[in-house]
């Protein structure tokens, strides 16, 4: 661990600030996270036939010439399109959110733990998007493909739009969700909660949490599930990997500070 020196000591000291004066800013930051939701949502319910002509292409480009989506119910095509434009506005708006939150919590934070904490704060929408295109540009065509080789002459696919969606947004969600394991943990592994040998040592288990977590957060399929289970057992080994990194750069940074305080001290 980094012991804060005393400038930071004084920083953190002069930030502090009474309880309310932090509910009152913690209230302002949740209205501008409203606000800027609210505003994205605008923006994307606009252009929801758009948004929606996209998150339907895969399954579009694979159905047969007599085929179309269909809706059952009078409001379900408007209802859809909300849906859609808070789902835009979701992804659209997060930055701004997070941001919203890191300004929150910063002021707590000595210098050298926001400076940590920073490539972190990159690496979650980046790690998120890598989740969302690796299930709409490689899984979801895939499971598509999959799930149409099943009709037949007499059975061909009528897909409901908002079951349709729904099954989309929740690859989505979860892909982008569970591909921030290696942020999570390499953070962890930063501020010396987790080491590599740990989790190395705990893989068994964290291969069958990975699973559990792949059933549970996927449609009850056993496609997705395998979809979502097999990437992260991959993530896991390289946040190993990016983990010991960490830990290998912090020995030569203490090992060089201990040398320097040698150095010193002879002089």
């Amino acid at each position: 661990m980094v012991t804060p020196s005393k400038e930071e000591e004084a920083e953190l000291e002069s930030s502090k600030a009474p309880l309310l004066e932090h509910l009152v800013e913690l209230r302002n930051r949740l209205i501008h996270s409203l606000i800027a939701f609210l505003l994205a949502f605008l923006v994307c319910f606009f252009f929801a036939k758009q948004i929606y002509a996209v998150l339907t292409q895969p399954l579009i480009s694979q159905l047969g010439p007599n085929q179309t989506m269909i809706f059952t119910a009078l409001y379900e095509t408007f209802f859809t399109y909300v849906k859609v434009g808070m789902f835009g506005a979701l992804c659209l708006a997060f930055p701004y959110m997070a941001y919203q939150l890191w300004m929150f919590i910063a002021p707590g934070l000595y210098r050298h733990e926001r400076a940590a904490f920073i490539p972190f704060l990159v690496a979650t929408p980046v790690m998120f998007l890598v989740g969302a295109s690796f299930v709409y540009f490689i899984m979801l065509p895939y499971a598509i493909r999959f799930f149409l080789s099943f009709q037949t002459a007499e059975i061909q696919l009528q897909a409901r739009v908002g079951e349709y969606l729904s099954f989309v947004m929740t690859l989505i969600f979860a892909f982008g969700f569970c591909f921030e394991m290696p942020v999570l943990l390499m953070l962890l592994g930063r501020v010396g909660i987790v080491t590599s040998a740990g989790l190395a040592k705990v893989r068994r288990y964290a291969i069958v949490a990975v699973f559990a977590v792949a059933a549970v957060v996927t449609p009850p399929d056993v496609f997705s599930q395998l979809s979502l289970a097999f990437p992260m057992v991959g993530l896991y080994e390289i946040s190993i990997w990016g983990v010991w990194l960490i830990e290998r750069g912090r020995a030569k940074r203490e090992a060089a500070e201990a040398a320097a305080s040698r150095n010193i001290q002879t002089t």
